[in-house]
């Protein structure tokens, strides 16, 4: 190893997180920022896995499939881990990461198809972090693998409408948080406008919700409200956040589950259509506030299944006011403590399927023992998609294919879309 506990290595592929691997005399290296065919002059760190943690020192030869990251933070702030591939390693990392996936489980020879990469600059939801340090407000996302705070002033993952509010909250959250204190700052993107939601250990005083309030008539927000120990409470409601599934206007609740992108998520829908387009009673299972069901309901039956009241209320209510739709009876059910069994699955033609990134094992087994002849899943976890999927097909469905959904842009997380049928 060279002076000062550096040394070179050749990267030689990229691993599940993003980084680049190094097989080297000192063992395997993990190095951030790398690609296939790099040269580089690594220190090496800390055990990880099979291998060691390596800061990068130096690229001292680029191999192929290297481009110029688009944001002045890139390699600080920890949002983002792949800014640095061209569009064709891009691509084809994210596949591989649903490949691989599925190989660990035995299903190797599902045909996986090219990914569904969404642009730049289309995420609709973020959450940061404030702190007041040092005479300063740092407002961002943490540092890669470091509970530092990286000050943000462009991030160009997000939509437009969340970037423009970045140097304004900076300007607020310095007259609202005391000296030393942190926040966590959720934004969405509605129809109706940005969702602010700030969650501190303490709920803000007078004079602080006076200053938010300010803030969003200034900023034409729709809503603007506080979490802490003591619960959610809006601060200034000035218009009911709203999101559209497939044409139904559906109000948000605080907090609740929205896709991160709108083009990914007209994707989905239509991707759930066309694979349960022959049913007429369909399951809806992990639906959320109905991102799946208002679409589902223009030609079929559908039950929509959630366990969240907040969520499935304001599926309700959307659905309430849509015309030309068929009946939509929502449900409220925790499918992880009490999935639907094969006995009440036989009701139905077809199921949506959309977990959490914990997957729904139990629910996949009832699955499993039952009838139903076609099921359209959607995952955030390749690996739980793979566990489940695994069961499925080990209780006679026929995986026919896996597509991922790249809807959180220059990350290493990929999502995906598949279709099982029985027999």
């Amino acid at each position: 190893m060279a002076g000062g506990g550096t040394m070179e290595a050749r990267v030689g592929a990229l691993g599940a997180q993003g980084d680049g691997i190094a097989e080297t005399p000192e063992g395997r290296l993990f190095v951030p920022f790398t690609v296939p065919g790099d040269r580089v002059r690594v220190r090496p760190g800390q055990r990880r896995g099979e291998g060691r943690a390596a800061s990068l020192i130096e690229v001292v030869e680029s191999g192929p499939g290297r481009a110029d990251p688009s944001c002045p933070h890139f390699g600080a702030c920890g949002g983002c881990a792949l800014q640095h591939l061209a569009a064709a390693p891009y691509a084809a990392f994210k596949r591989e990461q649903v490949v691989r996936a599925l190989g660990h489980h035995g299903l190797g020879e599902v045909p996986v198809g090219e990914p569904l990469i969404v642009p730049a600059g289309a995420r609709r939801r973020t959450a940061l972090s404030a702190k007041r340090a040092g005479g300063r407000l740092l407002l961002g996302y943490q540092e890669r693998a470091s509970h530092r705070l990286v000050d943000v002033s462009h991030c160009p993952v997000i939509v437009p409408q969340l970037e423009r509010l970045l140097a304004p909250l900076r300007d607020l959250l310095g007259g609202v948080l005391a000296p030393g204190g942190a926040a966590r700052v959720s934004l969405t993107a509605t129809a109706t406008g940005v969702d602010v939601i700030l969650t501190a250990d303490e709920p803000p005083d007078l004079a602080a919700r006076e200053r938010l309030a300010a803030f969003a008539e200034a900023h034409d927000l729709a809503r603007i409200g506080v979490e802490s120990a003591a619960g959610y409470e809006p601060v200034a409601a000035r218009r009911t956040p709203m999101v559209a599934f497939d044409g139904v206007q559906v109000p948000l609740p605080p907090g609740a589950f929205l896709q991160a992108t709108e083009a990914s998520e007209a994707w989905m829908i239509g991707a759930a259509r066309r694979a349960v387009a022959e049913a007429t009673r369909i399951a809806d299972l992990f639906a959320g506030c109905g991102t799946f069901t208002a679409a589902l309901a223009r030609d079929a039956e559908v039950w929509s299944y959630e366990a969240d009241a907040a969520m499935l209320e304001a599926c309700r209510q959307g659905l309430n006011r849509a015309s030309g739709r068929r009946p939509v009876t929502p449900v409220r059910r925790d499918l992880f403590r009490d999935p639907l069994t094969a006995d009440e699955l036989a009701a139905f033609e077809a199921v949506v399927i959309d977990p959490p990134r914990a997957g729904a094992r139990a629910q996949s087994e009832q699955l499993a023992r039952s009838a139903v002849p076609v099921v359209a899943a959607f995952s955030c976890n390749p690996g739980t998609f793979a566990r489940d999927g695994r069961i499925l097909v080990d209780g006679g469905y026929r995986l026919e294919g896996v597509t991922p959904v790249d809807q959180f842009r220059w990350s290493a997380h990929t999502e995906l879309a598949a279709i099982f049928r029985k027999g």
